[in-house]
């Protein structure tokens, strides 16, 4: 039994989806959220930039004592996994894996569209991931653009949400597509916009986030790591943006665990 945090970083807002879903899931953890906001949005920053900054976080939460940690930014994890797996050993580390698998296996049209940043869908890992699942299926990659910027701004609801998300799926349902993808992990605060643009098409959304949280629950059984029965958690919010940043995080963290 460990009551020791576990760590959740990702560049703002967007991984407290997957907050959401480990709070869920385990609901005897205490959680330690860090949400860089300063140098937020990553998704076209070079590689090498976001795996300084994926470090300088993940160093942030080792020093609070967190004992496993999420890598819940899908930019960072396609920039940096390997390297923060080598560079801390000792720790267990969850990243996001594109949800390319189980939407090429659940087509009906044989055409999957993934929404991801700009360096997400550059990486090896997108990359590998659709090579392997990919074969006579169609994947139709786009990147949102302005979708993180929406997120930040609390702008989720807003005709210019609507038009952003319309933009980015339309070629992807012109061409058939029957799997949607969410490939960061601010995209689920967009889903009201996401759903109004693929209404009547008969399309799923995958949001990548509840397996996030079942392979966090693995992992901590594997280790030996789960917080004792009973156990009060307790939840934080990190950032290094200022304090009113820090407020946001830990409101909208609350906001979203009932949405």
């Amino acid at each position: 039994m460990n009551n020791a945090p576990i760590g959740i970083y990702d560049s703002g807002l967007g991984g407290l989806t997957v907050w959401r879903e480990v709070r869920r899931l385990l609901p005897e953890e205490s959680l330690l959220y860090l949400g860089d906001g300063k140098n937020c949005p990553y998704g076209s920053r070079p590689r090498e930039e976001v795996r300084a900054l994926a470090d300088a976080a993940v160093a942030r939460l080792v020093e609070e004592g967190c004992k496993l940690v999420v890598v819940a930014c899908n930019t960072a994890t396609a920039a940096a996994i390997d390297f923060l797996r080598a560079n801390y050993a000792a720790l267990p580390i969850v990243g996001m894996e594109p949800a390319v698998k189980p939407a090429c296996q659940n087509t009906r049209s044989g055409v999957v569209g993934v929404l991801a940043t700009e360096r997400s869908l550059e990486g090896d890992l997108f990359h590998r991931t659709a090579a392997r699942y990919g074969h006579d299926v169609t994947i139709i990659a786009e990147p949102g653009r302005g979708f993180v910027e929406l997120v930040e701004n609390d702008l989720e609801q807003t005709p210019e949400a609507d038009r952003a998300v319309a933009a980015a799926m339309a070629g992807m349902l012109a061409r058939g597509a029957d799997q949607i993808v969410l490939g960061c992990t601010h995209y689920p605060f967009l889903i009201g916009a996401i759903r109004r643009a693929a209404a009547g098409r008969g399309v799923t959304i995958i949001d990548p986030a509840p397996a996030v949280a079942r392979r966090t629950a693995q992992l901590l059984d594997a280790r030996g790591l789960r917080a004792e029965a009973g156990h009060r958690p307790e939840y934080g919010f990190l950032t290094f943006a200022d304090a009113a940043y820090g407020e946001r995080l830990r409101r909208k963290a609350f906001a979203c665990d009932v949405a």
